[in-house]
């Protein structure tokens, strides 16, 4: 299953390591990858596979919702299917 994933927040070093890893450990991959940095806003959209991880969408979003309150950004995840239809124009 396709997913999608944003992160959005004050730019600090790190934050794609954290990210990254902890995607590698729960068996997530990462197809593609848009970030930016404005003003010290730290922007990313990541769209990625999870077809190979042992967790629930539920639990995965829980997992980076908490990582993102430890590295003081906001990160969210959805299917794919979900943010198209959420963002179509």
């Amino acid at each position: 299953m396709k997913i999608v994933i944003t992160i959005i927040g004050k730019d600090r070093v790190g934050i794609v390591a954290k990210v990254s890893t902890a995607l590698a450990e729960n068996s997530v991959n990462i197809l593609d990858i848009n970030q930016n940095i404005v003003h010290g806003v730290f922007n990313m959209v990541m769209v990625a596979d999870m077809e190979a991880s042992a967790l629930p969408l539920k639990d995965l979003q829980r997992t980076f919702k908490e990582l993102g309150e430890s590295i003081g950004v906001e990160i969210k995840i959805q299917h794919e299917d979900i943010f198209n239809v959420m963002h179509r124009v």
